[in-house]
């Protein structure tokens, strides 16, 4: 057992890096997983699969430190996110900057293990994570901005890999970033009436009235990503059928979202942890079956 002191100063750093909640971690680590298995043709080293692993926990962690300290001010105005250790005074800001710093120095110590071309791209992912948190006061399409970081880790991979950034990377590259527009816009609809009040942007407020047609014609984009993935990588016909998984998934999105409650919109959303998890699945398995 830990001590009760030691719990009660962790506790506040725990929830400010968002470890109580890892649905933002998976989200981030399942595509970074797809990248690895298509880069390395189903065989990523061992090395790498940590080095990538402990840099989405670090840097998801990393991102949530720097949404907290840029919306302070804002989170208290939202009924989800007015008990945060920042808004709360759990933690000051001096202490939520040097938890980012820390968080930032250890991201860096690991890319340190890849190659010259992986660490360029890390400066570009960090650059892309520290912006996004500002965006909902400039324009109603941070969830682009999102989904540009939550990507930034696919660049990665495959020049930790390789050394050398291939054409088809920007076809996962872009693929995941429609995919990220679609579960953070069913994020934003959680708290869209809060923000539309304190004057936030998002595409959840952008996009009302219009949210079934825009996320579905989002989602039909994504799945031909997901397709063209397959067909340019050569991957069997088992990720096929994953992909037809995930078009279930998304019909059941869309059904969530039309009942038009609240809590349904942050079902729709948690549920694509299970649409990332069955395209890696579809990933692995077609490579596991060919290399048998």
């Amino acid at each position: 057992m830990l001590p009760p002191t030691f719990i009660k100063v962790a506790k506040p750093y725990w929830e400010l890096m968002r470890f109580h909640r890892p649905i933002g971690t998976l989200l981030l680590l399942w595509p970074t997983w797809w990248a690895l298995w298509l880069a390395s043709e189903g065989i990523p080293s061992i090395g790498l699969l940590v080095i990538f692993t402990l840099g989405v926990i670090v840097m998801r962690a990393a991102g949530c430190v720097i949404n907290d300290i840029a919306d302070r001010n804002i989170d208290k105005h939202v009924a989800r996110t007015n008990t945060r250790p920042l808004t709360s005074g759990a933690l000051t800001l001096t202490q939520a900057k040097i938890t980012f710093l820390v968080l930032l120095v250890i991201a860096f110590g690991l890319v340190l293990l890849t190659n010259l071309l992986t660490i360029g791209l890390s400066f570009i992912a960090v650059l892309l994570a520290s912006v996004y948190p500002f965006m909902k006061r400039y324009t109603h399409l941070p969830q682009v901005v999102l989904g540009a970081a939550f990507s930034m880790s696919i660049p990665m991979a495959f020049a930790a890999t390789n050394n050398v950034l291939e054409p088809l990377v920007i076809v996962i590259y872009c693929t995941n970033l429609l995919w990220t527009v679609v579960y953070d816009t069913f994020y934003g609809m959680v708290d869209r009436e809060f923000d539309k009040k304190i004057g936030v942007k998002s595409t959840a407020i952008l996009f009302e009235g219009n949210e079934l047609i825009i996320t579905g014609s989002l989602q039909v984009l994504t799945l031909f990503g997901f397709i063209l993935i397959g067909q340019r990588f050569e991957l069997g016909d088992i990720y096929y059928l994953s992909v037809m998984a995930a078009a279930v998934l998304m019909v059941y999105h869309q059904i969530l979202l039309s009942r038009r409650q609240t809590q349904l919109f942050f079902k729709a959303f948690l549920n694509n942890n299970w649409l990332g998890a069955i395209i890696f699945v579809g990933i692995a398995a077609s490579y596991l079956l060919t290399n048998a």
